[in-house]
């Protein structure tokens, strides 16, 4: 009759696969005690070629296979957000097989008949512009599959210096009910909790800045640079099996800290295409001293809990006290559910500021990230005049509904949206696309850096615009589907990129035309398009890439969150993928080895566990998709014992099996929460027990609680319940349950006879 209580931790039940560390390795065990092997995916190595503002980047995936079975692999993994990934190859022994880009139902098809026909395949797709899968399948025992991706991107730049970041890990995302179970399961890899996920990264840049180089720095990890000239450099990671769990963070300084305008143009059998990197404005320091109305909106979701919540509030706290007088501000915080801190937006004044970095001051992470009230109440259109409405909105960004999100955002066009990217891996692609739906700007705030600069650069960009209302008059040139198809006012001194296509070649001079300080400002730029101009191939590729996120903006919702799409959008977005070989939500690439290697098929899927992301709390982690109250424990036949070492034991269990149901009564009162005596706030707790021998389960108790205060409450006479029962011991945690009619806390346990995943 006695059970085993463990440690309060995490365990990644995988299909038919759960993990388990093994000298300091993951290692994968059956339903049946019995190891199936170490984690297939050994390595990853980032190489990346770097020329002015382009970057060709090829990431290698190493699978191994040291499981007993042919084995199926399946890696969730992030790229850049607005990369274009156009190239995929397999690589068995000394044979390459190059991925052919196919309609994302096409190849799917392909790859499953190969999987069940016994061959070697892979197959990439996309989930969301900044996450995909790759699948392989038909791994043989001690047998190595090597996987390339390929992706073009230009690179950030800004005052000086330009910004490489490549992303090593795709963090826990909340998902609403409005998501289906497929969408879920589609972006969300099994975890490592307090142990590595048993793959490792290297990484190497080989940088030719076409001007001297005066700095090369990386806030994120270690490096090692070689210069091998005042204007290229190698750089690498200085630990070549560094843990993949946060972003990795590239800057480098360029002498005379200003861009020159740059046209690059490519000519092949499609036509002409170009991108212009245009000079912006020197900035001239302007008091704009008009009122302004700011919301500030900050993310209390458990992702946030610990160091980027305080990191957050730092930002926060210097943005409140930078201030005007005559500005009017609230504040927003949402989790679970939504605070806001005044009725309307009030006058900036101490009174009003001290209340609010009180209220600022009283938040802590826990619960979901139920995003959507928080955007609908920071939008709402204000009732002045005088004033211009901003949003200063600061999140990890970790939802599975970036689509409904922006779409929302969408819908006001009369207010501003500045995003704060605040963690070590947070959600690019809803920061970026939040920032440029919203006509703002977007800033990201690592863990290490300084949240004080953060926010004085919000403060100049909001009281200093560097030029607006910009536009192109092309002088007679020929050209189509420019892209973006509207410029956004420009808040800091980067460069404007514009995408296009030439349909004649020619000579000319352009205007960009803006408004600086109030007065039009008009820069001449002249342009020539080639008739014959083989190179800068990849200006077609990244043209292709900026008209397929133009038809994705058309229909966020769907979209960019592989739902039911408009028609003509999906068909559109899947054609340029396919003439472009361009990975797309609609399109994926496929490989696959004639022979036979498998007889009958039928390999044991094995999902790759990821880490969790630096300095994210374990409360990102919601077993099930709840909000509630979670507590884990694993039950054994046996003498195993609790932390502390003794024994533990729970009240209606029978010769190490779980009873396929058993529910245990108990009715301690909890009232309505408004007596003094909390002993008495206990009413109807049921403490039941689901699930069949050998399978895992779950444990929970719950009672009824309608806020936080009266959940900790419940908690806290639910865990002295479980005390009185053996349970004492438990370790558990607590997250917010928003608007959730109940409090509960969950145990998973693996049955008798199942090995240990911790």
């Amino acid at each position: 009759m006695k059970k085993s209580l463990l440690l309060l931790s995490l365990f990644l039940f995988l299909f038919t696969t759960i993990y388990a560390q093994t000298q300091g390795e993951l290692e994968a065990v059956g339903k049946d005690g019995k190891s199936l092997g170490l984690c297939p995916l050994k390595h990853t190595d980032v190489k990346a070629e770097i020329s002015g503002f382009l970057s060709r980047v090829r990431v290698t995936q190493e699978f191994e296979n040291k499981f007993e079975k042919p084995i199926e692999a399946v890696y969730v993994f992030p790229l850049p957000q607005d990369s274009a990934v156009d190239d995929m190859t397999m690589k068995i022994g000394s044979r390459t097989i190059r991925g052919k880009i196919m309609k994302r139902e096409e190849a799917r098809k392909i790859y499953e008949t190969a999987k069940n026909a016994g061959q070697t395949a892979s197959l990439l797709d996309q989930e969301r512009p900044n996450i995909f899968t790759q699948a392989v399948a038909n791994i043989m025992p001690n047998e190595k599959i090597i996987i390339e991706i390929s992706y073009v991107e230009t690179l950030k730049y800004e005052d000086g210096s330009y910004e490489f970041m490549f992303p090593m890990v795709v963090g826990p995302r909340y998902k609403p009910a409005s998501m289906t179970a497929e969408q879920k399961q589609a972006i969300s890899p099994p975890v490592a909790v307090d142990t590595r996920a048993g793959h490792d990264i290297s990484l190497e840049i080989n940088l030719n800045a076409g001007v001297p180089i005066e700095g090369i720095r990386s806030t994120s990890h270690e490096i090692e640079t070689t210069n091998q000239n005042s204007n290229t450099a190698t750089i690498k990671l200085k630990d070549s099996q560094t843990i993949p769990n946060k972003d990795f963070i590239l800057r480098y300084d360029v002498a005379g800290k200003k861009i020159n305008d740059a046209v690059l143009t490519h000519h092949n059998g499609k036509g002409g295409y170009f991108t212009l990197i245009l000079q912006p404005p020197d900035k001239v320091e302007i008091k704009d001293v008009s009122p302004k109305e700011i919301v500030f909106v900050l993310d209390t979701s458990g992702s946030m809990e610990g160091f980027p919540i305080e990191k957050a509030k730092e930002s926060m706290k210097m943005a409140l006290e930078g201030l005007y007088p005559n500005d009017t501000f609230n504040l927003i915080t949402f989790a679970g559910d939504t605070a806001i801190l005044f009725d309307k937006p009030v006058p900036a004044t101490k009174a009003n500021l001290k209340k609010a970095q009180a209220f600022l001051d009283s938040r802590q992470g826990g619960g979901g990230t139920e995003m959507m009230k928080a955007i609908k109440a920071a939008l709402a259109p204000s009732d002045s005049q005088k004033h211009l409405r901003i949003v200063c909105f600061m999140t990890d960004g970790y939802i599975g509904n970036e689509g409904e999100i922006l779409s929302e955002i969408q819908k006001h066009p009369n207010a501003r949206v500045f995003s704060f990217g605040i963690g070590s891996s947070v959600n690019r692609f809803l920061l970026d696309k939040m920032a440029s739906e919203g006509r703002g700007e977007v800033e990201y705030v690592s863990l290490k850096d300084d949240g004080t600069k953060a926010a004085k650069r919000f403060h100049e960009r909001i009281r200093n615009p560097l030029l607006t209302d910009i536009s192109i008059d092309w002088n007679g040139l020929q050209v189509a589907d420019v892209y973006p198809k509207k410029i956004n006012d420009l808040f800091s001194a980067k460069p404007l990129i514009i995408h296009g296509r030439y349909t004649k070649s020619g000579s000319g001079t352009i205007k960009l035309k803006g408004k600086f300080a109030g007065k039009e400002v008009i820069r001449e730029i002249p342009v020539n398009f080639a008739e014959n101009q083989a190179g800068n191939d990849v200006l077609a590729t990244l043209w292709a890439r900026t008209r397929i996120d133009d038809l994705t903006s058309k229909d966020y919702n769907s979209v960019a969150q592989n739902d039911k799409t408009q028609p003509e959008i999906e068909q559109t977005i899947t054609q340029i993928g396919l003439e472009y070989r361009l990975m797309t939500q609609f399109t994926s690439f496929v490989a696959v080895e004639e022979k036979v290697v498998n007889q009958g098929g039928k390999p044991v899927r094995v999902d790759v566990p990821v880490e969790l992301p630096e300095g994210v709390s374990k409360l990102a982690i919601q077993p099930g998709g709840s909000d509630g109250l979670e507590l884990f424990l694993r039950t054994r036949a046996g003498s195993a014992v609790g932390p502390d070492g003794s024994n533990i034991t729970i009240d209606g269990f029978s010769g190490g099996q779980m009873p396929p149901s058993r529910t245990i009564q108990k009715t301690d009162e909890i009232g309505d929460a408004k007596s003094d005596d909390i002993k008495s706030r206990i009413q109807n707790l049921n403490l039941t027990v689901q699930g069949e021998p050998n399978s895992s389960g779950i444990i929970r108790v719950s009672g009824p609680a309608k806020n936080r205060a009266k959940q900790i409450i419940a908690v806290k006479k639910a865990l002295e319940f479980l005390a009185r029962q053996g349970l004492d011991k438990t370790r558990y945690r607590v997250v917010d349950g928003g608007d959730a009619p109940q409090v509960s806390i969950e145990f998973i346990f693996i049955p008798a006879g199942s090995a240990s995943p911790f």
